[in-house]
């Protein structure tokens, strides 16, 4: 039987922790939301159902134990509910903020299909962590015993930051290789402030230096090193790179001035953040103060981009995304924000063209219907003739998703196996590449997905290399 700390769901209904206005959220990049008081986390938590079958674990990527952890944190035992927490995911604060739990743990929470709201799984996630920094319970990354043995991970992104953490711990030497001057990849230079504040960031990778991980930034493969270069200096290598490579529009006038790519307009927001010297956003070009911006996308990134000209100003706002509201892949929280936040969203419509020769000053549009349903199940827009219709832009923003760089031709290394999409091709049991002691793991390999499959990724993937690198060493003739 149950006991009194939990079961409340009836009684206690669904409360995320309060929003700033949206008046006061279009003035800085801060999050939107802070945490729960301790009162309010220990009260949500307590409505769990603490069911037989946890839907909310299965349908998360690490299969975290939350009914575990929400009773604890029912409970008041907030030290405990972080330290099991924190045993199957290496960033559960960074994964409570960014997650889209709505269609992951909390959207097949039980309770929510009895009409009584979901679970807040994703706040107090970010609440008991949030808290175990500020208390000191979050543990320096202590090396495990040294096998004498280095790994070479190239990109400092979540998935390469999570194989090197569970690497380090087994006593490996780490060296991590990313093209950028800070480590994160993403999570640093393309998700906004107002979605995830760097700090965060920042004393993950901390962690991760002072235990011991070699950083190696402004670090290309291909131009300071190529693959086979690192291979010849590491007993194993894990590529984690993700995907940058920006999906492109055929549209007349794509390459006017003031047409930008997604990830180029918001790694200039954030180095600006960072209190970095930006030219391109000094000088304007990047920067939507004053202009009418058009974002052409209906993800995560087109949000995230729809919300920074917000805050830096922009004179208009709009959306363009040429299926409905329902069938947009993006989250439906972000979507709402952004609408509070002034956005406005013209569904069903796409770029036809460009206007403006050199510089764009507007986007000439068509109207669009959905027809039968493509091979994914989801039905194909098309066009519906007839609908054209101009909407003025001084900046728009291509944010239609992302695909792998030519990993074989920028790394030198024409051996590496891809895919026909270009992914790495990898053995699926194993992780590993074509190439013998070289692994992959995250976006690289499964294309444009979320932070919390690449966290899964690259703890998979330290398991594997360490299971082939002790597999070597003992295969290796002993010295007399």
């Amino acid at each position: 039987m149950a006991d009194d700390a939990m079961l409340k769901f009836v009684g206690t209904g669904q409360a995320y922790p309060a929003k700033r206005s949206a008046d006061l959220r279009r003035e800085d990049f801060r999050e939107i939301a802070d945490r729960y008081a301790v009162p309010s986390a220990e009260e949500q938590a307590s409505r769990c159902s603490q069911c037989g079958v946890p839907y909310c674990s299965v349908h998360c990527p690490l299969h975290n134990h939350i009914p575990d952890w929400l009773r604890l944190t029912a409970e008041g035992r907030l030290r405990e509910a972080y330290e099991l927490s924190n045993a199957t995911s290496t960033m559960p604060e960074i994964c409570g903020r960014i997650c889209p739990q709505d269609r992951l743990c909390e959207g097949n929470c039980v309770i929510e299909f009895s009409g009584h709201g979901s679970v807040t799984i994703g706040s107090v996630e970010k609440f008991i962590t949030d808290t175990a920094w500020e208390e000191g319970w979050v543990e320096p990354l202590v090396p495990g015993r040294p096998t004498g043995m280095s790994v070479g991970v190239i990109g400092a992104g979540p998935a390469g930051l999570a194989a090197a953490e569970y690497l380090r711990v087994r006593g490996y030497e780490v060296h991590v290789y990313d093209r950028h001057d800070r480590a994160g990849g993403l999570l640093t230079y393309g998700i906004p402030g107002f979605k995830l504040e760097k700090e965060v960031v920042m004393r993950r990778v901390d962690r991760l230096a002072a235990g011991g991980i070699v950083f190696h930034q402004g670090f290309e493969v291909g131009r300071d090193a190529t693959l086979a270069d690192l291979r010849k200096k590491h007993d194993s290598l894990l590529i984690a790179t993700g995907v940058y490579k920006a999906r492109a529009i055929k549209a007349k006038g794509v390459d006017a001035q003031g047409v930008v790519e997604a990830l180029d307009y918001l790694t200039a927001s954030n180095r600006k953040g960072f209190g970095d010297a930006v030219p391109a956003f000094d000088d304007g070009s990047l920067d939507a103060k004053g202009k009418h911006v058009v974002v052409i996308g209906g993800g995560d990134t087109a949000m995230d981009c729809v919300r920074t000209a917000i805050r830096q100003g922009a004179e208009s706002v709009k959306c363009l995304y040429r299926r409905d509201r329902a069938n947009m892949p993006g989250s439906q929280r972000e979507t709402a924000n952004a609408e509070e936040e002034g956005v406005e969203f013209v569904w069903l419509s796409a770029p036809e063209s460009f206007t403006g020769g050199a510089k764009v000053d507007g986007v000439k549009a068509s109207r669009m219907r959905l027809g039968a349903p493509d091979a994914s199940g989801r039905r194909a827009p098309e066009v519906d003739p007839g609908g054209a219709f101009d909407l003025k832009a001084d900046l728009v923003i291509k944010a239609l998703g992302f695909d792998p760089e030519e990993l074989p031709k920028l790394f030198g290394a024409p051996e590496l196996g891809v895919t026909r999409w270009g992914t790495v091709r990898t053995d699926g049991k194993t992780m590993m590449t074509s190439l013998d002691g070289v692994f992959a793991a995250g976006d690289i390999v499964r294309g444009a997905s979320l932070v919390v499959w690449a966290i899964r990724d690259g703890r998979d993937v330290a398991d594997h290399m360490h299971a082939w690198m002790r597999a070597r060493a003992a295969a290796a003739p002993r010295a007399a």
